[in-house]
């Protein structure tokens, strides 16, 4: 979301290079890397195959919290998607009109470089994460809908015909994201290289991330930190990944957070992203029309599924 509200505001191209060192200044204030050793210059694909703290620190910082809460509510993060079950929860995507309103403080241009990689006050839920990737995918403002109860299909007929509105979002800048998020998974050194899914036809394309729960200390940071063992579970990050297959021609996504499943470095890929191989795998070789055309992502969106 970040990267898309950047290039959609002009303040980035996708070969637009931050070096990171391991860590990010502002101010008095030192912003770090999971990479503790940095990860040189970063452009806007290894930025996203990497999951370069230092990349999208830079890139938030250029362009607002407000325009990156403005994406990220297109793709459906911090509001009710509506999905028919009862329960859902909206979570939130801080503004600095929310901040003002909810705080009565104004917003600290140290609240976005958090917000830049999911921290700050973001709060989503896995339905949203599901949501936001099939918008990506598709281009469209894909609503999910529960198609089964007990076995009954509880939709019309023609009800899967339905066409969804076209997102007002850039294509091109998109298949860019798209591009990164394969990367991630199929490209050694990806964060998620491991978990890929090595079926001619089934790979899937996705994303790493980790939920921060607790402080983590400057001691910790000069002298290392502790190992996931020594942590309490309930002081654990959380682990996630999102994630969409085949990549040649989206037809299934899937997000994953396992609560506490984090580790110091990389929980999304180890921990949450061969729960989503394992599940796109499974579905797709059950779905007989699984068989598309090698069509991988390009750089003119448009190959981009939309539909």
């Amino acid at each position: 979301m970040v990267a898309l509200a950047a290039l959609e505001a002009g303040v980035i191209t996708p070969d637009t290079r931050v070096n990171c060192p391991g860590h990010y200044e502002l101010g008095n204030s030192v912003f770090h890397c999971w990479k503790h050793g940095g990860h040189g210059m970063m452009d806007l694909h290894n930025g996203i195959k990497h999951s370069c703290d230092v990349y999208f620190f830079e890139v938030a910082r250029r362009v607002g919290i407000d325009r990156i809460a403005d994406m990220a509510k297109r793709f459906g993060l911090g509001s009710k998607v509506g999905i028919d079950i009862p329960g859902e929860v909206s979570g939130l995507i801080p503004t600095t009109e929310w901040k003002l309103g909810a705080k009565g403080e104004k917003w600290q241009q140290g609240e976005t470089l958090s917000a830049g990689i999911g921290q700050s006050f973001d709060l989503v839920t896995p339905l949203q994460l599901a949501t936001y990737v099939a918008r990506l995918a598709t281009g469209r403002v894909v609503l999910p809908h529960l198609v089964r109860e007990g076995g009954i299909m509880r939709r019309p007929p023609g009800a899967d015909k339905i066409a969804f509105p076209v997102l007002n979002v850039s294509p091109k800048d998109m298949a860019l994201v798209l591009d990164g998020m394969n990367a991630v998974v199929n490209e050694q050194g990806g964060t998620a290289w491991s978990a890929r899914i090595t079926d001619p036809g089934l790979q899937m394309a996705g994303k790493s991330g980790t939920s921060q729960v607790r402080h983590i200390s400057q001691a910790e940071r000069e002298h290392g930190l502790r190992k996931i063992k020594d942590v309490p579970w309930k002081d654990r990050d959380h682990a996630l990944f999102i994630s969409l297959a085949p990549v040649s021609a989206p037809r299934y996504v899937c997000a994953c957070v396992v609560e506490h499943g984090g580790e110091s470095a990389g929980g999304g890929s180890a921990v949450a992203a061969p729960i989503c191989r394992d599940l796109l795998r499974e579905a797709q070789k059950r779905d007989p029309a699984h068989k598309v055309p090698d069509r991988p992502f390009g750089p003119d969106g448009t190959t981009v599924a939309q539909g």
